[in-house]
């Protein structure tokens, strides 16, 4: 039997799964990582993108996130998400006005540091909405 990872996702709102995992997909800030059983200890930051929950308990799951972060140790990753939608009920149009709020938002930043924040969380959008 394959060990299996104990997995939260949270958002602001409610507990939306807890279960055992053979492995967990994450959009980490950094680029998607496979999380599993072991994994070394590690807290990131989560960019907009899909949590894919594979070998879990009542089948595979994936879930749509909006940014937030993700605590991992050897026996438990817990994601605390700004958003998590599964991704059969994910509205793309939706996501197409918050780009295009975003897409406003960046241009009318007022300092460099603004805008390169800006663009970021844009650039975030655009990959989410690229893959779905």
């Amino acid at each position: 039997m394959t060990d299996k990872i104990t997995f939260d996702l949270v958002s602001p709102e409610r507990l939306v799964l807890s279960t055992a995992a053979e492995m967990v997909t994450i959009p980490g800030s950094e680029g998607d990582m496979g999380v599993m059983a072991g994994h070394m200890p590690l807290i990131t930051t989560l960019r907009p993108g899909i949590v894919a929950v594979s070998g879990a308990e009542g089948g595979d799951r994936r879930f749509v996130v909006l940014g937030g972060f993700a605590e991992i140790d050897a026996a438990k990753l817990t994601l605390l998400a700004e958003e998590a939608i599964p991704a059969e009920e994910f509205d793309t149009a939706a996501l197409d006005a918050r780009i295009a709020k975003a897409t406003d938002a960046a241009a009318q930043a007022q300092s460099d540091a603004e805008k390169a924040g800006r663009l970021q969380a844009l650039d975030g959008l655009q990959q989410l909405r690229a893959v779905l």
